[in-house]
């Protein structure tokens, strides 16, 4: 059986998301798997190499994925033709330079979000993988979560006539770090790390907003540091300067409302961590990560405003079926990363580019805006 192998830069991966998502449940479940199979009979095969700056760190995980190829020397493995992709899954300030020299390298690119720290630097990176002629991706994977391709079949299907509005609902309770260890990294809540959750959280919004609902021509936000102090890994108390919640409202081309409540300060009681609740004429669904349900206007109850008797007459939890699992989904990170290796060496289409990586940092810059302003901002096309 012939194999086309692809060399893979894999840089940043050491920490918690690069190491579980992108490594060990999606390079590693593809080869575990026997690589991505082709019809003519033919497999692709990634071949990782994990770059880093500790050497300890990566040792660690190469040998607990089997002695994979590891480098501490950034120059070097760019140099070596072995390898055409570069992935990088750095904090957001080291990325733009990153970026930016593989593209120089001539290697194909794919990378986390967000690209960079600012709309301008984004769009330098389209402009100059355009110029290197190279194929190009970013990750975005919450259009590959069970709930959502669940939710995108409803809307296909027509199952919502009319849609109206969306509600997002996503965060938990991140831990200070005072009494128990936090669960997110200290540099999310230091805006001169990168870090703030306007920039994470308002580019997943805008990409799924743009593929499920219409593309997003208007803002308002309203950002918040609602613990002003944290302990980071070391024990030491330090303050914070990022945002750690965000309450956004965008528009679409479609006349479609979204409303999306983000927060590392919020204890859940709702379905699952992210919940995209939408509204309409003939229907509604909520989607979680997996599952969705749905309620059609036909069995829609009679809710009647009354305080004084015992709330609710009506479970309102009830008559909310789940749609189906009448497939397969895979890790939402491992079936992108198929779609780009089959992109890289097929030609297959794929359109998450960093000009679509552009759109969302361009959100989340005009969501600080908004927040700064106090008002509504548009949207314009990126040109």
């Amino acid at each position: 059986m012939a194999t086309h192998r692809v060399g893979i830069i894999l840089n940043g991966v050491t920490g918690r998301m690069g190491a579980n998502q992108h490594l060990e449940r999606s390079i590693m479940a593809i080869r575990k798997q026997g690589g991505i199979k082709i019809d003519d009979g033919t497999v692709i095969m990634p071949d990782p190499i994990l770059l880093g700056r500790n050497a300890d760190k990566l040792k660690h995980l190469s040998d607990r994925h089997g002695a994979i190829a590891y480098s501490t020397d950034f120059n070097a493995v760019l140099g070596d033709p072995n390898y055409t992709v570069y992935f990088d899954a750095q904090t957001t300030p080291l990325r733009f330079a990153a970026v930016n020299k593989a593209l120089a390298a001539g290697k194909h690119v794919y990378c986390e979000k967000p690209v960079a720290a600012t709309s301008a630097e984004a769009m330098e990176l389209v402009r100059n993988a355009g110029k290197a002629g190279v194929k190009n991706g970013v990750v975005q994977d919450k259009l590959w979560l069970a709930g959502i391709r669940k939710l995108k079949h409803l809307i296909d299907t027509g199952f919502f006539g009319r849609i109206l509005s969306v509600r997002g609902e996503f965060g938990y309770w991140v831990f200070t770090g005072e009494d128990q260890p936090a669960q997110r990294p200290s540099w999310n809540y230091r805006a001169e790390d990168g870090g703030g959750i306007i920039v994470d959280m308002l580019c997943h919004w805008r990409y799924l907003v743009d593929n499920l609902f219409g593309n997003v021509v208007g803002i308002s936000c309203l950002g918040a540091t609602h613990i002003g102090h944290r302990v980071d890994e070391e024990g030491r108390r330090y303050k914070c300067t990022a945002d750690d919640s965000a309450y956004a409202t965008l528009v679409t081309d479609r006349e479609i409302v979204c409303h999306f409540n983000s927060s590392w300060c919020v204890r859940v009681r709702r379905d699952d961590l992210l919940t995209l609740q939408v509204d309409g004429t003939d229907g509604s669904a909520v989607a979680g990560l997996r599952d969705c349900r749905v309620q059609h206007a036909s069995r829609t109850p009679k809710a009647v405003w009354n305080p004084d008797i015992d709330s609710p007459p009506i479970d309102f939890f009830a008559d909310w079926p789940s749609v189906p699992s009448n497939q397969h989904y895979d890790n939402a990170f491992k079936a992108q990363w198929e779609l780009f290796l089959r992109h890289v060496v097929l030609g297959d289409d794929f359109k998450w580019t960093l000009r679509e990586a552009a759109k969302g940092v361009q959100l989340a810059e005009l969501g600080i805006e908004s927040w700064k302003q106090r008002r509504w901002i548009d949207v314009p096309a990126l040109s």
